[in-house]
C-alpha cells in the first residue's frame, strides 16, 4: 500500500442491516484505513469505496431499493468505485439466484448463486481455503467461516474465480469487485481487506 496515501482513503460499510461492524473493526484495527457507515445515497457520495456485508439478503436488497441506494451503487461502480461482498454481499451483488428470480440483487457481478448452499445456521463451520487474490500470485490458506453461506454455481468468462471449497466456488473478482462467500471479517487475518483496499484507485 505504500503507493497510496491511506490517510485519505475513507471505506464505506452498507449498514442497513447484518454484522457490518466486524468489517467496520477489521478495516479500521487491522488494516489501518478510515471507515464511514453508509445508509442513504448521499452518505454512499462521500466514500471511496463500499463493503456489503453478510446479513439477510433480501432484506437489504429491499432496503437499498426503496432508499435509491441500489440506483446510487450502480452508478458508483459504473464509475469505477470499488466493491466488496461477502455471504450476503455476494448475493446481492450477483446477477441471477437460483430458484429466487424475483429477489432484488444489484446485478454487477455474470454470476449465479445458490443461497444457504452449505445449509442452514446450525450448520456454519469453519475451515481454511486455499484462495488465490492475485492471478500470478501463490494461493494462500485463509480461514474462512461459513455461516448459512451461499456458493457461486455459474461464472461467466470475465470473472475471476479466487477459491473453491468442496469443489464450489467460494470467492470471485471482476476488476474491482471482490465477492467472497465466507466471513473473512469474522477473524484476525486482514489479507483479504488489505487486497480490496489496494484495488481503491491511488487518493489524490
Amino acid at each position: 500500500m505504500s503507493h497510496k496515501d491511506l490517510s485519505r482513503v475513507n471505506v464505506g460499510i452498507l449498514a442497513l442491516q447484518g454484522d457490518f461492524e466486524a468489517h467496520q473493526r477489521m478495516l479500521e484495527e487491522r488494516v489501518g484505513v478510515a471507515t464511514s457507515l453508509v445508509r442513504t445515497p448521499r452518505e454512499l457520495a462521500t466514500v471511496d469505496a463500499l463493503v456489503l456485508p453478510g446479513g439477510e439478503s433480501t432484506t437489504i436488497g429491499k432496503l437499498m431499493e426503496r432508499i435509491g441506494l441500489d440506483r446510487a451503487i450502480r452508478e458508483r461502480a459504473q464509475q469505477g468505485m470499488p466493491l466488496f461482498g461477502t455471504c450476503a454481499g455476494l448475493i446481492l451483488l450477483a446477477q441471477d439466484i437460483e430458484g429466487r428470480p424475483e429477489q432484488p440483487t444489484l446485478g454487477l457481478l455474470p454470476i449465479t448463486v445458490a443461497r444457504n448452499a452449505f445449509g442452514r445456521q446450525v450448520d456454519s463451520f469453519e475451515a481454511d481455503i486455499p484462495v488465490q487474490l492475485r492471478p500470478d500470485g501463490p494461493s494462500e490458506l485463509m480461514r474462512g467461516v461459513f455461516i448459512r453461506a451461499p456458493y457461486v454455481t455459474c461464472v461467466e468468462p470475465e470473472v475471476q474465480i479466487l477459491a473453491r471449497f468442496q469443489g464450489k466456488v467460494v470467492a470471485v473478482r471482476q476488476e474491482r469487485i471482490l465477492a467472497i462467500a465466507f466471513h473473512p471479517e469474522l477473524t484476525d487475518d486482514p489479507r483479504i481487506h488489505a487486497f480490496f483496499v489496494d484495488l481503491i484507485p491511488a487518493a489524490s
